[in-house]
């Protein structure tokens, strides 16, 4: 028999547990399932220091973990596991829990984020928070006035590259071919800072770094076979984000990047009762307060269309 819920969130983060103390507080007795990464991307970042209430920072994974706390405060069930499917054809809408438990939700509230791209090197893995990061305007404080580099040639590098370069001594793009993605707005923007230096159809080989830290990066020019290194003590990766949207796509819009689509000014997607919050339907800011904020909206969002129905 399955287990009736009133709103099941599907995924944790700030946006997940920010829609569960929403929910809670309203008497929609939230079940939250955490997901493969509970607490998502902030559990591996090591410092947050742009998230208002936290003057001297945090470390991501305790402040996932009090975001966490905080939604059990007010009744939230917060469940280690995943949902495996998902049937929105209908009301009351049914998913799978670890490909055993059936449930039947009234409404649905997703918020299973986003995973960063990265490059598959053996040594960028080894120093992930330790130089290694995928988001310049979550880590490029740790790097003021030194020397760091971008990987990628589109939108988000350009924008990475300029934020760095306004608070980093150097840094360097590294652009795998001889042109950049980029639009020309941006492309003109990266090419007239005299802070930015571009280094054209090269491909990282290594990240080279010792206990404290990153200290350089080797690069492969892919048109002279030359070797090079430079020396960093950040390594930005950005490549592009893939959204955890996959089980969704049968019943929920998407874009061709696969982010779910969202009514504008609101987190109702195009099934009435399912709403989508966070990372996995923003492509733009993909900040935990930003994320947070939209967790607030999809449980507003939810309660009144109970409210409705």
């Amino acid at each position: 028999m399955s287990e009736k819920i009133k709103c099941l969130i599907i995924g944790s983060g700030p946006a997940g547990y920010t829609a569960a103390i929403y929910a809670a507080r309203a008497n929609m007795s939230p079940v939250v399932y955490e997901g493969l990464q509970p607490g998502g991307q902030l559990t591996i970042t090591t410092e947050i220091d742009n998230f208002p209430g936290y003057p001297d920072g945090v470390a991501g994974p305790i402040m996932m973990e009090q975001f966490k706390k905080q939604a059990q405060r007010f009744g939230t069930d917060v469940r280690f596991g995943y949902i495996t499917k998902v049937d929105f054809s209908k009301r009351p809408f049914k998913v799978v829990a670890d490909n055993v438990h059936e449930i039947e939700a009234e409404v649905v509230i997703i918020a299973t984020g986003a995973t960063a791209n990265y490059l598959g090197l053996e040594s960028e893995e080894k120093f992930k928070g330790l130089g290694v990061s995928a988001c310049a305007t979550c880590d490029g404080f740790f790097y003021r006035n030194r020397d760091v580099a971008v990987v990628g040639g589109g939108d988000t590098a350009a924008e990475e590259a300029s934020y760095l370069a306004g608070i980093c001594n150097k840094v360097y793009l590294v652009v795998r071919r001889d042109v950049l993605r980029a639009s020309k707005a941006m492309q003109d923007r990266v090419l007239a800072n005299p802070k930015i230096e571009v280094l054209w159809n090269h491909n990282t080989v290594e990240i080279l770094g010792d206990s404290a830290g990153v200290t350089g990066v080797k690069l492969l020019n892919n048109k002279t076979n030359e070797e090079k290194v430079i020396d960093i003590h950040g390594f930005f990766v950005a490549i592009g984000h893939t959204p955890v949207s996959g089980l969704f796509k049968e019943y929920l819009e998407t874009d061709e990047a696969g982010y779910i689509k969202t009514i504008k000014g609101s987190t109702k997607t195009n099934v009435p009762g399912v709403f989508a919050c966070g990372d996995v339907q923003d492509s733009m800011y993909r900040q935990a307060v930003t994320a947070a904020g939209s967790g607030c909206m999809a449980a507003k969002d939810a309660e009144r269309f109970l409210s409705e129905v």
